[in-house]
């Protein structure tokens, strides 16, 4: 779980704004304040489309008065103008989701989102399919908003065909389908509690940014509709402990090197009519990563090997369920494994562009196939030591594509390359910011979005040279901005490297409070560490990190080896060996704070969340003594406890190797803790599960170490709330002035 970094200067505020800002007192940036709403980022739009006909954007916006609060939005790109196309409150129910449904926005990280959190264009642009409260509405352009479906069940993962001839969910772990407008069925077999079809499994959803289990093709004929078995899987009871009660719920959680849900793939019509079964290999013990139809009418399936080494992209024909390897990718070395993307795109004349970490870093390729659908040719189309992150779009009437790609470590930004390779890419976007960007169908237009540490995030509307066209969402740090009030007590962040002990740099971020000479200040040591996240950026941060600054703290953030977007070499030192490089990584940081003359080196507090609180403990473990505190957020303890999909990515099997788990926990050194130690965990938690907290909160019971927690009924791995976020980390400070962690008088 990712804490983004706060900073702003009031250096780019108008004369006017300044002048009114310095006649009032500049109110406390409390964490009461950080979590209210508005929100101090301002308006954050989110799921940006574009409509089929290029007439509108369109995308959720959260309403000032209740910043987890969507509606839906549609800006007419001729008129130019806004208008709300659904309004959340008028159109909901109210009705309380299904527990599949909870846990299914809990993968998507969207738990905490009220109203509509995603929606779906029909293909001839004359409205939009939008699910709230857990039933299916159409709304379309005029206003008029009809309710398709009125269950207490929840319709989950519904999709509009492709042609928009049919509706589709999941119900009741069964596939359902019906024509617009008509009551649907369902097309796939009840069967027992362990079936599911239609719904991806749980390390899908969690582990693979894969959320869906079926795949309608391109003209509404056929379907590809995945089949899970869960008997397999281990069950963890989980006492999801709440304020007036417990719940228990028999999870089917796949922990690392135990059975994972057996797979399998059907192609059948949209009336569940000449079922056919997909060829997957013979071995089962696999991974089903993505599922496309092609150009050529074939249906293409990424199919990926346990150890996450090789990925086949099988070639499969629907009317047969037959199927042979298109494409192997294989890890970059060894000792590494495969990273999923969903950066790759199918071309009108068959070939294919995709993304590759095969020459170290992360770049795109375009694969051209044989008479047989087998790839028989690559070019490389970027190159270089900066890595590639995402697609953003193709215009293939001018030959060329879009993404967006490592810049000066620090930044992300846009450009556009040609899809034969020919010339250099092109740089679209402003390097004073760091950028994502979003296309329209026909890679003409872009939705860049960017921030600074100094700009909250901004949106516009670009052409495809990258000139904005028009702003989004300017969202200026104007009079009216809600963050405008705590300008001029914030200061900005400061970047530099460290050398690892290997000589690699590594990029740090601090943010300090205003301080008196000669006078030493404690550090707020904020790290997450694990392999994914990139920390330390130049991108707006919100509010948090600075009312920890305002508080009176060095606000410290380092990337260490194993960490995304330096390539593969600064990723691989944690295969089989988490919670090694990274603690000596962190620790350099700390070694580093304790030569700077304003730094209380004996007041260094860490804080981390989930893979950042397994560190928390690691590292105190490490090094009594170095550290004054320590802040330990749902972390994992054993890495056995963990999904398959992500552990055995970095760690392996633990059947065939266990002394990498076993080196890797932190249960048996778990005694060693001898600083102030705060463990924080939600009792409902259903990704780290609370067991991993319990077992360590018993070690050292047993052993009379002493430590301090403050836990969450009814809360999962998001511990999030107006409230609740607040209480929690006024707990985090009251614990540090406790323990004496505080600025100097």
């Amino acid at each position: 779980m990712r804490l983004f970094l706060a900073a702003a200067t009031a250096a780019l505020l108008s004369t006017t704004v300044m002048a009114q800002t310095e006649m009032t007192d500049t109110p406390e940036l409390t964490f009461e304040r950080v979590f209210a709403s508005p929100s101090l980022n301002g308006s954050s739009p989110r799921a940006v489309k574009f409509s089929p006909d290029g007439r509108y954007l369109t995308l959720l916006r959260n309403r000032a008065e209740d910043a987890s609060r969507y509606d839906l939005w549609g800006f007419d790109l001729e008129t130019r103008e806004w208008r709300m196309l659904v309004d959340s409150e008028e159109v909901g129910s109210g009705r309380e989701l299904s527990e599949d449904e909870k846990m299914q926005r809990e993968r998507e990280r969207v738990g905490s989102l009220k109203g509509i959190i995603t929606y779906q264009w029909a293909s001839d642009a004359s409205g939009v399919l939008v699910p709230i409260d857990g039933d299916l509405y159409f709304a379309r352009l005029d206003g008029d908003v009809t309710r398709l479906t009125d269950t207490e069940e929840s319709e989950l993962n519904p999709k509009l065909s492709p042609k928009a001839g049919f509706v589709s969910f999941i119900r009741d772990r069964q596939l359902w389908v019906g024509a617009v407008g008509a009551d649907a069925s369902p097309i796939t077999p009840k069967e027992d509690d362990t079936i599911r079809w239609g719904e991806a499994e749980f390390v899908a959803q969690e582990e693979m940014s894969r959320l869906t289990g079926y795949w309608w093709n391109g003209n509404d004929t056929r379907l590809a509709v995945q089949r899970t078995d869960e008997s397999p899987v281990g069950i963890v009871t989980r006492a999801a402990i709440g304020a007036t009660g417990t719940k228990v719920f028999d999870q089917r959680y796949p922990v690392a090197g135990s059975d994972n849900a057996i797979v399998e793939l059907f192609v059948m019509d949209p009336d569940g009519g000449n079922r056919v079964k997909v060829d997957l290999g013979a071995e089962t013990d696999i991974y089903i990563a993505r599922v496309n139809w092609g150009p050529d009418g074939m249906l293409y399936v990424q199919r990926q090997n346990r150890e996450q080494t090789v990925l086949d992209v099988l070639r499969v024909d629907p009317a047969t369920g037959e199927s042979s390897i298109a494409i192997t990718e294989k890890a970059a070395q060894e000792d590494y494994w495969i990273n999923l993307s969903d950066n790759y795109r199918f071309l009108k004349d068959g070939s294919l562009l995709w993304w590759s970490e095969s020459d170290g870093y992360g770049h795109f390729y375009r694969i051209g196939f044989d008479g047989q659908g087998k790839s028989n040719s690559a070019i490389q189309l970027t190159s270089g030591s900066s890595p590639t992150t995402s697609l953003v779009g193709v215009n293939e009437a001018k030959g060329e594509f879009f993404y967006q790609a490592t810049t000066d470590v620090l930044t992300q930004q846009i450009y556009r390359a040609k899809l034969d390779g020919s010339g250099d890419p092109v740089l679209l976007t402003d390097l004073d910011y760091t950028n994502t960007a979003s296309m329209d169908p026909t890679g003409s237009l872009m939705l860049i979005s960017r921030s600074a540490p100094d700009q909250p995030t901004q949106s516009y509307l670009a052409g495809d040279l990258g000139q904005r066209l028009t702003w989004v969402e300017e969202n200026a740090l104007g009079e009216d901005h809600p963050y405008t009030p705590f300008l001029l007590s914030h200061t900005m962040p400061e970047y530099g490297t460290i050398p690892a002990e290997d000589g690699t740099e590594l990029h740090y971020m601090m943010l300090k409070p205003d301080m008196e000479p000669g006078k030493k200040y404690p550090v707020f040591y904020y790290h997450y560490s694990g392999p994914g996240p990139q920390i330390v950026d130049k991108g707006w941060g919100g509010a948090l990190a600075q009312a920890v600054v305002d508080k009176g703290y060095i606000y410290f953030a380092l990337d260490n080896r194993g960490t995304a977007n330096r390539g593969v070499e600064f990723e691989q030192p944690i295969y089989r060996a988490m919670g090694g490089v990274e603690v000596v990584d962190q620790k350099t940081g700390a070694d580093f704070l304790k030569t700077l003359d304003y730094v209380d080196g004996d007041k260094i507090a860490l804080y981390g969340w989930s893979y950042g609180g397994y560190m928390t403990l690691k590292q105190l473990q490490a090094d009594p003594g170095l550290y004054a505190a320590g802040i330990s957020g749902a972390p994992v303890t054993k890495w056995e406890l963990y999904d398959t999909h992500y552990t055995e990515r970095f760690m392996g099997d633990p059947r065939e190797v266990p002394e990498a788990y076993e080196k890797a926990s932190a249960i048996p050194d778990a005694t060693k803790i001898s600083d102030p130690l705060l463990l924080i965990h939600g009792m409902a938690d259903d990704n780290v599960v609370f067991e991993n907290s319990s077992e360590l909160i018993s070690v050292l019971q047993e052993n009379n170490v002493p430590f301090e927690m403050m836990l969450y009924p009814g809360y999962t791995h998001r511990v999030s709330g107006e409230q609740i976020s607040p209480h929690m980390w006024n707990s985090i400070f009251r614990f540090l002035e406790a323990h004496g962690v505080t600025p100097p008088e």
